[in-house]
């Protein structure tokens, strides 16, 4: 059985670790290459690094900060933010990311995740969606959840996953920070459509939380930011107890 992982994410906003709610109200949390250090050590199984104004601004994604984040840990990273063109992927892997993470230049131009795909390997490529319930329906959103493109989130990511992304990182707008537990109705929608791992985003606020999430099927991985930069839950504490409810785990 394939174990499930635990990714902690660090939100990076003027060259530090910011949170926020549902995207909204970013506060300054911590320096990054500590962070990303002490994950590390802790046991995370990945980490994710969102330069998270990067889209909105329209610039290119802070490289001397990530190449110092990535020589500081031995544990699979994933960079996204301002990722556009095949160049933008380049640069990022080598600064010594394994992943790369696209959301607004995917949306702005279709062919760069099957272009990236065939470079790199689809192994490589994870669609980040910021999704929101918009009239009933799940929309996806752009520039860091600020712009509603007005597109069905679940043909969106169906496309992208048959167009050579391997991986998806869902994360619901709807629940982000309010650590009331995982979107569970819209991660069962998303499993529905696709057959790559999809990585859980959004509204964890307990161990019991990451249980659920991980009793769905097609779930692959939990990400959380606040919970773990505050120290409410340690990674340790959380997988010792997934292990004892039956949740394979790499300890």
């Amino acid at each position: 059985m394939i174990t499930k992982r635990i990714i902690p994410c660090l939100d990076v906003r003027n060259g530090r670790v910011v949170k926020g709610v549902n995207f909204e109200g970013i506060r300054d949390v911590a320096d990054p290459v500590e962070m990303a250090r002490m994950y590390n050590a802790a046991g995370a199984d990945e980490l994710v690094f969102y330069d998270i104004t990067a889209s909105f601004e329209g610039r290119a994604l802070f490289t001397d900060i990530l190449t110092r984040v990535a020589s500081e840990i031995f544990i699979p990273l994933t960079v996204g933010g301002g990722i556009n063109t095949l160049e933008d992927f380049d640069r990022v892997l080598k600064c010594g990311a394994d992943k790369v993470s696209v959301n607004s230049g995917a949306l702005k131009d279709p062919g760069l995740i099957p272009a990236a795909a065939q470079r790199y390997g689809s192994q490589c490529v994870v669609l980040s969606a910021d999704v929101k319930r918009v009239d009933g329906q799940f929309r996806v959103f752009a520039k860091g959840g600020r712009e509603d493109t007005g597109r069905d989130a679940l043909e969106w990511i169906a496309e992208c996953a048959a167009n050579g992304a391997g991986e998806i990182c869902l994360n619901s707008i709807d629940t982000d920070g309010v650590r009331g537990g995982f979107d569970l109705e819209m991660l069962d929608a998303v499993s529905d459509r696709v057959n790559v791992p999809i990585i859980a985003s959004g509204g964890a606020g307990k161990k019991e939380d990451f249980l659920k999430l991980f009793r769905h099927k097609g779930i692959d991985a939990g990400l959380a930011a606040g919970i773990f930069h505050q120290k409410l839950l340690t990674i340790r504490e959380l997988k010792e107890y997934l292990a004892k409810n039956g949740v394979e785990m790499r300890l």
